[in-house]
């Protein structure tokens, strides 16, 4: 898939950004370079291939340290809602804003 300069302008005013011609050839140029590497990369067979749980795996063996589940924080509902101008049900009401 390659970018012209018309695909780059069309981008450009979606995302509400302007360039001018030399930015927008660069732009094309490095947005092509990108497709380029993704389809090379896609060219690649990895069947059979496992994936790596960390890019350093491949080197050497990596433990993942997992911290445990656990409650840091408690339960202040009541006292929030205390504060609340309006509620009901154990939840805020706020004013509808969307008709």
């Amino acid at each position: 898939m390659a970018l012209h300069l018309d695909d780059i302008a069309r981008i450009a005013r979606l995302a509400r950004l302007s360039f001018d011609a030399d930015a927008s050839a660069q732009l094309r140029d490095q947005m092509n370079g990108f497709f380029q590497l993704v389809e090379s990369m896609q060219a690649v067979d990895t069947a059979g291939i496992e994936p790596l749980a960390h890019p350093f795996s491949a080197v050497h063996k990596v433990v993942l340290h997992l911290a445990d589940d656990q409650v840091l924080e408690l339960d202040n509902r009541q006292a929030n809602m205390h504060n609340a101008p309006a509620q009901q049900d154990g939840v805020f009401l706020v004013p509808r804003v969307i008709e």
